[in-house]
């Protein structure tokens, strides 16, 4: 199990990085192997890693592509990541870990939401591309990895747990009818 937040907008924020490491702080108990942030305006990445398939430290996330535009931060387990990568290098692709993470890193480069219907597995990522200046924020079909968001008039955060979202001081503590309504 890892853990990974993030905020989108820092525009208002005296110090995002403090911030970021507030929240992943609180998830230090899914990922006691290593931490690792990334504040690249308007994003801020933070990841807690539990080494499980690959490791070594090539594996440390926020994890960028080797051309530097994309960066991902994931929890979870791609089943099928052995034939993605045979896949990938059969497309000319090179890799550096033995990761399923750079395996997704990878589809996602090479075949962008494509990439979406070949993952079999359990995950939630964050995927940011620089140039685009896109975000992505995705999960499994059936939701096995949590993935809490919350948005406010400047920012949008994310993280594993809620209790991470909370220690932002981004997020008010009060309850939301509508929301308990919808998940009863």
């Amino acid at each position: 199990m890892c853990g990974f937040a993030g905020i989108h907008g820092l525009e208002g924020l005296t110090d995002p990085r403090r911030t970021l490491q507030a929240m992943t702080t609180r998830l230090a108990h899914r990922g006691p192997d290593a931490e690792g942030m990334l504040v690249d305006a308007p994003v801020a990445l933070g990841h807690r890693r539990l080494s499980i398939i690959d490791r070594s430290s090539t594996s440390d996330q926020p994890m960028t592509s080797a051309d530097g535009r994309h960066v991902l931060v994931y929890n979870g387990e791609i089943y099928n990541y052995r034939e993605l990568r045979a896949e990938l290098e059969a497309a000319g692709r090179s890799f550096r870990t033995a990761s399923d993470t750079e395996v997704l890193l990878q589809a996602l480069c090479h075949w962008g939401e494509g990439a979406f219907h070949r993952l079999k597995g359990m995950f939630a990522f964050a995927f940011w591309d620089r140039t685009m200046q896109e975000l992505w924020l995705v999960r499994d079909r059936m939701g096995i990895k949590p993935l809490y968001v919350h948005r406010n008039d400047r920012q949008v955060l994310f993280a594993s747990e809620v209790r991470s979202l909370l220690a932002s001081d981004l997020v008010p503590r009060r309850l939301d009818m509508d929301a308990l309504v919808d998940h009863l």
